[in-house]
């Protein structure tokens, strides 16, 4: 049975005056739950905190938009991370991570990041599900106040009092004058890059830019199991045609811009042919051939790749399958002539996998 791969954008679970929160459901996006991947969007108004958290899942966080903090504690840490973070930053979020997100009072835009992940171990395939430790669906609302008074070494009329004294979910906006702590610079070693500043592992001019998250510049990787890139191309460029060659899922994020999309499958079959555009998020399946073509403005996309990392196969260009291939062979799998196996192999000599309008 062919699933719906159409690109979809989120639906807003929760929030207020603080922010919001979206989602990416199954229902919408079948793909999320065959490939266990979820998705989803944090949006903070200036002064907006997303309270402290932790999720069923390992992620990838992207800042989108904006500048803030984030809170990060890491399994058996004695102390928190508190990390400075700003558009194109990258974040690796493993299992058991407790985190908080904040948007400054004077931010004149909101704080927006993006959070792919596996929840192949979570509680419902394709979708996060996250557990606050405050407010009024916080973990300690569910015990009687004798488990949090002893639990805390409180009276259990002040355990009720502090566990009531949140009375929103999710996220909040902080009152004026409340301060929350400030950026620790050494803190933000290993655990966040900037993908807008980093160096560039595919650079093509006219073409397109490719910065590759993995083991070597964001160590969490490891630990999260996830590979992810920033790509983005120029007005009228094409991706190579190309596929995840160890067994991965690609899930893309269109960050800005717009162009069109298509994938092949099984048996020659296009399984999907669309135009994408930004804040639209779709999947493709194992080992399916996609390419991307960018519109007059360009595009740019996040994704990651289930697997730590990646290994693509092009299927155009320098590098592709086709130029290692014989002539012999060629000619033989096209049923075609010498001459046309000629000048097909003199094509896309010194362009790789972003090829640039003629």
């Amino acid at each position: 049975m062919a699933v719906d791969l159409t690109p979809r954008q989120p639906t807003k679970a929760y929030g207020g005056e603080g922010g919001a929160y979206f989602e990416w459901s199954p229902a919408e996006l079948p793909m999320l739950g065959v490939a266990s991947i979820g998705a989803a969007k944090l949006s903070l108004a200036a002064g907006g905190m997303s309270l402290p958290s932790y999720s069923d899942s390992a992620k990838v966080a992207y800042v989108l938009q904006g500048k803030g903090t984030v809170g990060i504690v890491l399994p058996e840490a004695t102390k928190e991370k508190v990390v400075a973070i700003k558009e194109g930053d990258a974040l690796a979020l493993p299992f058991g991570v407790t985190t908080w997100w904040h948007n400054t009072p004077e931010s004149a835009t909101e704080l927006v990041v993006l959070f792919l992940g596996d929840t192949s171990k979570g509680h419902r395939p394709g979708q996060f599900t996250n557990f606050q430790l405050t407010g009024s669906s916080g973990i300690f609302t569910g015990f009687s106040t004798e488990f949090v008074g002893r639990a805390w070494d409180l009276k259990e009329d002040d355990a009720a009092k502090l566990v009531s004294s949140q009375p929103a979910s999710g996220i909040v906006k902080l009152a004026a004058g409340r301060k929350l702590p400030e950026p620790v610079p050494e803190d933000r070693k290993d655990m966040a890059l900037n993908c807008l500043e980093a160096k560039l592992d595919v650079d093509i001019p006219n073409g397109g830019r490719v910065v590759v998250l993995n083991t070597v510049n964001l160590p969490l990787v490891k630990e999260v199991g996830l590979g992810a890139d920033l790509v983005r191309i120029d007005a009228h460029s094409m991706c190579s045609p190309g596929f995840s060659c160890d067994s991965a899922y690609q899930v893309t994020y269109i960050v800005r811009g717009s162009g069109r999309v298509q994938v092949v499958g099984p048996d020659g079959k296009r399984v999907l042919e669309t135009r994408i555009e930004g804040g639209s998020l779709f999947i493709v399946p194992r080992f399916h051939v996609v390419s991307k073509i960018a519109d007059a403005s360009g595009m740019e996309w996040f994704s990651i790749i289930t697997t730590p990392n990646p290994i693509f196969s092009h299927l155009a260009g320098k590098t592709s399958v086709w130029k290692a291939i014989s002539p012999e062979v060629l000619e033989a799998s096209f049923n075609t002539t010498p001459e046309m196996e000629k000048l097909f192999r003199s094509k896309r000599l010194d362009s790789e996998i972003f090829f640039a309008p003629n």
